[in-house]
């Protein structure tokens, strides 16, 4: 089962190197939406061969994103993520962990976008339920930086409890239920002071 302290705080070179490879984001991304995986499923949703996921998973181990769930054996052996959520520091005291930090964050926030456009293109094509539930919304608030960071956390501690609970037990997912995708951004507007 994921860790439930929340999202990682990814901070080494290697570690963001490792996460810098369209397979390997597409691996988190479907371990985070579909639970654990075997290579071989995984090879079926990401477009790559079993060896290829099996390697690429292997790495994402190596560094802490990705586990056995130690059941299974041989090829049928499922792998699952170990956090959920991470955060880069583009700020980084060490300039070569927030140059990689911004580097990932913009290849996440990449791919997050392309779905988001693909949303938009398909909508027409959702129930009206989902089609009425979906958020497109923008606020603007004058807020003070702690305010901002509490607003955040309190988000995300709501966003992660549901996410926690369902993420890991398939079976307390309402019927009816689909993965959905929430990205808060929040940013102070204007020129900088």
């Amino acid at each position: 089962m994921a860790d439930d302290r929340g999202p990682r705080l990814v901070d080494d070179v290697r570690a963001l190197r490792a996460l810098a490879h369209p397979v390997r984001l597409a691996l988190i991304e479907h371990l985070v939406v579909d639970g654990p995986l075997t290579a071989t499923e995984a090879s079926e949703l990401v477009g790559e061969s079993p060896s290829s996921c099996s390697f690429h998973l292997r790495q994402l181990a190596k560094y802490g994103f990705v586990e056995e769930t130690g059941e299974g054996t041989g090829r049928r052996r499922p792998w699952r993520i170990t956090r959920l959520g991470l955060d880069f520091d583009p700020d980084a005291a060490d300039p070569a962990v927030g140059r990689a930090s911004a580097e990932v964050a913009a290849l996440f926030r990449e791919r997050q976008m392309d779905r988001y456009r693909m949303w938009r293109m398909t909508r027409s094509s959702w129930s009206e339920a989902w089609r009425r539930a979906s958020i497109d919304s923008e606020f603007a608030f004058w807020l003070t930086p702690a305010e901002l960071q509490a607003v955040g956390a309190e988000l995300q501690e709501r966003l992660l409890a549901i996410g926690r609970e369902r993420l890991a037990d398939p079976a307390v997912r309402p019927e009816g239920a689909a993965p959905v995708e929430v990205l808060l951004f929040g940013y102070p507007m204007g020129e900088p002071e």
